[in-house]
């Protein structure tokens, strides 16, 4: 957690709130607020969980993954919390839900659960699963939600 403050906060950005393991940010040009993790255990790379919302492009609680490792160009990317599963559309070490129904149903799935992990093949055939603790995650959303609200970009 005090990681994860530390590196963003080096970043230009209004530090809305950190909540359990997860943090919430506005970026002032362009506008965006968002809720960010890292996930429970990291190695070198920067990986991360965000839901953010861009009032400018109408975009609201929009899911952004970005992998510990990169993927193998065919694996898929599933995200899951509690019993339910989530196929993410992913670049080599990127993912987002596939639409915005999927961003509010992962969303509503992340009020509710406790953890998420984020699963895939590396390039060299591995599996590995990013896993994030939930605590927080709810308040860290609305933050960001309120850091926006009534702001046009």
């Amino acid at each position: 957690m005090i990681a994860l403050a530390l590196l963003l906060a080096m970043l230009p950005r209004d530090a809305l709130g950190v909540y359990g393991s997860w943090g919430a940010f506005r970026d002032p040009s362009p506008l965006r607020c968002f809720a960010i993790a890292r996930p429970v255990e990291r190695g070198r790379s920067q990986p991360f969980a965000s839901i953010a919302s861009w009032p400018g492009q109408g975009v609201r609680n929009q899911l952004h993954i970005r992998l510990s490792r990169a993927r193998s160009p065919n694996a898929r990317v599933t995200l899951s919390i509690g019993e339910r599963r989530f196929d993410l559309r992913a670049g080599d070490a990127d993912a987002w839900a596939p639409d915005a129904r999927t961003d509010a149903a992962v969303v509503a799935a992340i009020r509710d659960g406790r953890s998420m992990s984020v699963e895939t093949v590396a390039t060299n055939g591995a599996a590995f699963a990013d896993s994030y603790a939930l605590k927080g995650a709810a308040t860290a959303i609305d933050a960001a939600a309120l850091g926006c609200a009534g702001r046009t970009a």
